[in-house]
């Protein structure tokens, strides 16, 4: 009997007896958290202030800023992880924003910036742009110089 007869003997619209009862249906996965190894979730750095005020504050307050997704330690994707470690190869602090755990502020710096992907780099409170910039500019030596022409 070949695929097709065995699917019309099961379909009743063929007016086919059921002869056959079907396979027992599996029990469906249940995913209950284990707190032994989820992580919990990041909250977000803003806390309650305006999207806009708290990109403003640290983007001014903070030298090396990276919005990405993730975090420099555990990146959630190849472009953020590359720019994290073009940054972390200049040897200054990075202060990052995890964007994945607060949507507001990843629409708020794309705004912000008017760049339309994440990570998005800022340095001495310049916008420097996406991990394809940030590379191609740590490849020609331009990043060293603006990395060097930060106070401290």
């Amino acid at each position: 009997m070949g695929l097709v007869d065995r699917i019309k003997r099961r379909l009743p619209m063929f007016g086919q007896p059921d002869t056959q009862s079907p396979p027992p249906a599996r029990p469906r996965p249940t995913f209950a958290p284990d707190p032994e190894r989820d992580e919990p979730e990041e909250a977000s750095a803003r806390g309650n202030k305006p999207v806009k005020e708290f990109i403003e504050q640290y983007v001014k307050d903070n030298q090396v800023v990276l919005f990405m997704k993730g975090s420099p330690s555990s990146p959630q994707c190849g472009f953020s992880a590359a720019a994290a470690g073009i940054l972390a190869g200049y040897g200054k602090p990075i202060a990052h924003v995890n964007v994945l755990a607060d949507p507001d502020v990843r629409e708020g710096v794309k705004q912000f910036s008017s760049w339309p992907t994440i990570p998005q780099v800022f340095i001495g409170g310049e916008f420097i742009g996406g991990s394809d910039i940030l590379k191609a500019m740590h490849e020609s030596g331009d990043l060293k110089q603006v990395v060097a022409a930060l106070p401290g």
